[in-house]
């Protein structure tokens, strides 16, 4: 299957330079460049990619809101690109739903594998992002009780949603609850529809901030303890993978 690509930003030489790379490849075909955020959602509605690449920083309408429509509107993945690593950038993009975050001065041959990574449904971040993000939430704060829009969540649901946030993949998650890979598809595809979000990445996030997991908080019985990040999974030198 070829991976339909839109890129956005508003500096031709770059935009120009990550469509060459992305169109070199075999199953990638960039369908649409665009300037500004709004051309950029334009293209998306046009041309239904299946990824968007999206500059934070662009004229008119920028990246962030960009993304924020295009998460609402379909199915469409964005990976965000921008040379500040700032922790601003990385939460807004984030909650707009963007599925991956890297830095400008991504690799060539990263910057593919992150939107193959993306395009498969998976999340990705630059290893700075995944670091912030780690340091925000593992610092030490006062256990708060989850707050209401976990009440929607049956108790299995809830219990894989703490699993998800602990760093457990399926395979591991299914052998914590003593139930198949398959009833924990369905449990995660659960718990992203009734909570409103798009990936396991805005899951993890979910569950610290309504206080449903804390730092410091013990592994799950006989579940190796996955460190102080919430659910990095390492994949490649150079990135960091939320994966299923």
């Amino acid at each position: 299957m070829t991976i339909r690509v839109v890129v956005a930003d508003d500096q031709e030489l770059v935009r120009s330079g990550f469509s060459m790379i992305l169109d070199a490849q075999p199953d990638i075909e960039v369908v649409a460049e665009a300037g500004d955020g709004s051309e950029a959602a334009w293209a998306v509605r046009r041309h239904t990619p299946e990824v968007a690449l999206l500059d934070i920083r662009m004229p008119g309408m920028d990246g962030i809101e960009a993304c924020r429509e295009i998460s609402a509107a379909g199915a469409c993945r964005t990976v965000m690109l921008t040379t500040f690593d700032s922790d601003e950038y990385v939460y807004e993009a984030l909650h707009a739903g963007a599925s991956g975050f890297l830095l400008k001065d991504v690799r060539r041959d990263d910057l593919v594998h992150a939107v193959r990574v993306v395009a498969r449904g998976d999340s990705l971040l630059a290893p700075s992002v995944a670091r912030r993000l780690v340091e925000q939430y593992t610092r030490p704060a006062a256990r708060r009780r989850p707050d209401a829009r976990l009440d929607v969540l049956t108790g299995r649901e809830r219990e894989t949603l703490l699993l998800l946030a602990r760093g457990l993949s399926n395979a591991e998650i299914a052998a914590e609850m003593v139930v198949s890979d398959h009833t924990v598809k369905t449990h995660v595809g659960h718990v992203l529809a009734k909570l409103g979000l798009r990936d396991r990445i805005q899951a993890v996030i979910c569950a610290y901030e309504t206080g449903l997991v804390t730092a410091g908080d013990p592994p799950p019985g006989g579940a190796p303890r996955p460190g102080t990040s919430p659910a990095p999974v390492r994949n490649r030198p150079g990135e960091t993978r939320l994966c299923g």
